[in-house]
Order: structure tokens, then C-alpha cells, then sequence
């Protein structure tokens, strides 16, 4: 099985403190990724780049074709060729692949060079015949693909095709699936806040940015603190060893928003750790289905209480402010929920 790899190409920074503002241009193998790529830069030192600001080369550890573009791994022995530079592959023989540049050769052997597979990496011979699909928008994606399967439709029916039965088989292919409703989008989001939580450090510890010396961040432990009545949370990044505060990031939830120590925690996470903030977590959807152990907002005859939705089977007694699931309360005078944590905080 032919082994993949990724790299990427550092485009830009967020700001001059970021640990790769000095490195752009230069090129990084991928450990992991999410919603940053995760970056190794020892046996126990993982560090964090956003996905805006690189360039994703995705490599194949193969012989390459003529034609092909291929990544150097290896440092060349021409000076005017670097390591991780892409090249286009001019001719091949059983020992190596031969490349021009400014109409010198270079020779590669096969242990040398991996071939690039992805379409990003661009090919400045092309660029004016590429299109952008990074930067369309939805609906005009949608277009395109459409118009795409028209002319793959036509061209098939001249040549002979069944329509319908092409059709068929296209529909059943490549039919839009059905979108998700709202509770299914945020449970999706609230899956990938936890992950993120985790997903974030380097290896054991979280790697905050040291501005005198960024290629030796300090590694923290984060330590969050909930106020669930203020709505809000606060990241504190503190040093393994000594405890002190090298970084904090807040998030409060909006008056009107439902709030969930989740998306609330990696949110503030983000923003301790000098990182933009997924933009599912700002916009995520309000939930539409009432659990048990979220917070709700109901309109009791006597005033508007907050009540905490328990399952049917467990005892209320008076004065708990619980509700069951399918009482009237949570069925019939639900104004909203304001809190589907489902979890007990530890302050």
C-alpha cells in the first residue's frame, strides 16, 4: 500500500508573537490535523499552525511519472534546488527522476523525492487555466457541480450511454445528501469542542508562544474556570512547573444563546492559545430538542422558572426546580433552552 504524508507550506502568521511569524515560506511534515494542522518539532513537542495560514501539500512515497510533480525530501547537491521544493518531473529511469530548472537538470533518486497527489500545491504554468474552488462560495459551487454533471451527461449520452440509466447511477452517486437539521449540526459541533480540548496540546501539555524565543514555547496545563450564572468561561494556561499564568482566553455566551461549557472551553481555549476561533463555535446553532439534563426556560402559571429536565422515572420533590422530560412544563410552556451541557463542572 502506497504510504501518504502531509506537509505544509507556512503562508502567513495571526500576529508577530506567533512561533512560525519568522518562518513563512517554510515547509513542515503534518503529525495530525483538525481544525489547525499540528506541527512535531521534537519526540514530545507538538505545536499548533491555523489552517488559513498554510498551504496543504498531500505526498505519495512512490516512483513518479513524467509529468508529475514531485516534493524534495532530501537536500539536493545543486545549490539553486532547496528541500521541500516542488519540481515537475521531466524524465525517469529506473534509478531516479530528472527535473529542469532555468534549463539546468537535476537528477533525484526514487528514495529522494515523494509525489505530490493534491491539487493545491500550485503549478505556476497552470494557475491562468486553474479554477479556484477554495474560493467560491456555496451556491456557486452547487452551479458549478451542476453544470459539470450536464456536460458529463451530454457527453455520455453522444457517445452512446443510456441516459436514464446514467442518470441512475449518477444520482445514486453523487445525489446531495439530506442537510442536517439544526440539533444534529450542534451535536456535531459540541463532539468537536471535547476533541478539540484534547486535540490541542502537544501530546500531554498545551504549547503557548514565548515572544523572545519562539522556537521554545512554555508548556502548559489549562485550568478552566465556569461561572455558569455570568455565563461565561475563562482558559488559564499555567506552567507544568511553575503555576504561572502565561496565558488566558474568555468566552461568554450571548444573552439570547444557549450556552454549553463545551463549545465555551475550547472556545476560550482558542483564544488563550493565540488561535482563531472556529467559526462553528461562534455560530453555532441553538439547539431544538429537549434532553434530559439540559436547562430550560419555561412560563409555569405563577412566573418564568429555569428548570433542569430529569428523566420521567426520577422523583421530584418541591422546590427542586426539576422538570420531567415529558411534563407539561418542558412539552407545553417551554419558552427555550439556556443550558445543554449535560455535565456536572468541577471548579
Amino acid at each position: 500500500m502506497t504510504k501518504m504524508k502531509k506537509y505544509v507550506r507556512i503562508k502567513k502568521a495571526p500576529n508577530k508573537s506567533s512561533w512560525y511569524a519568522n518562518k513563512i515560506g517554510q515547509v513542515f511534515e503534518v503529525d495530525r490535523e483538525g481544525y489547525t494542522y499540528l506541527i512535531r518539532k521534537g519526540p514530545h513537542h507538538l505545536t499548533a499552525v491555523r489552517q488559513e495560514d498554510a498551504e496543504l501539500i498531500v505526498t505519495e512515497n512512490r516512483p513518479a511519472e513524467v509529468g508529475e510533480r514531485v516534493l524534495i525530501t532530501e537536500k539536493p547537491v545543486r545549490k539553486d534546488y532547496e528541500i521541500y521544493e516542488p519540481v515537475t518531473v521531466d524524465n525517469v529511469n529506473i534509478y531516479g527522476v530528472e527535473s529542469y530548472k532555468n534549463g539546468r537538470p537535476i537528477f533525484l533518486n526514487h528514495y529522494e523525492y515523494e509525489v505530490i497527489v493534491n491539487n493545491e500545491v500550485k503549478n505556476e504554468e497552470a494557475d491562468g487555466m486553474k479554477i479556484d474552488l477554495n474560493a467560491m462560495g456555496y451556491d456557486e459551487l452547487i452551479a458549478h457541480g451542476e453544470e459539470v454533471m450536464r456536460m458529463i451527461r451530454l457527453r455520455s449520452y453522444g457517445e452512446g450511454y443510456k441516459q436514464g440509466k446514467f442518470d441512475a447511477g449518477m444520482d445514486a452517486t453523487y445525489m446531495r445528501p439530506q442537510e442536517k437539521t439544526a440539533q444534529e449540526r450542534r451535536d456535531e459541533i459540541v463532539e468537536q469542542a471535547k476533541a478539540d480540548i484534547e486535540g490541542l496540546k502537544t501530546d500531554y501539555s498545551y504549547a503557548v508562544p514565548d515572544s523572545n524565543d519562539p522556537d521554545h514555547p512554555h508548556f502548559c496545563f489549562a485550568e478552566f474556570i465556569v461561572d455558569n450564572e455570568k455565563r461565561t468561561i475563562v482558559a488559564l494556561l499555567r506552567g507544568n512547573i511553575s503555576c504561572r499564568v502565561y496565558a488566558r482566553g474568555i468566552a461568554k455566551a450571548a444573552p439570547d444563546d444557549c450556552f454549553n461549557v463545551h463549545i465555551g472551553m475550547s472556545i476560550a481555549l482558542h483564544r488563550a492559545l493565540g488561535l482563531e476561533v472556529p467559526n462553528e463555535y461562534l455560530n453555532a446553532p441553538q439547539p431544538t430538542e429537549v434532553r434530559v439534563g439540559d436547562v430550560v426556560l419555561v412560563d409555569s402559571m405563577k412566573n418564568i422558572q429555569e428548570l433542569k429536565v430529569v428523566d420521567d422515572g426520577e422523583y421530584i420533590g418541591t422546590g427542586e426546580y426539576k422538570a420531567a422530560l415529558t411534563s407539561i412544563a418542558v412539552t407545553k410552556n417551554l419558552i427555550r433552552i439556556i443550558d445543554d451541557s449535560r455535565t456536572e463542572v468541577c471548579e
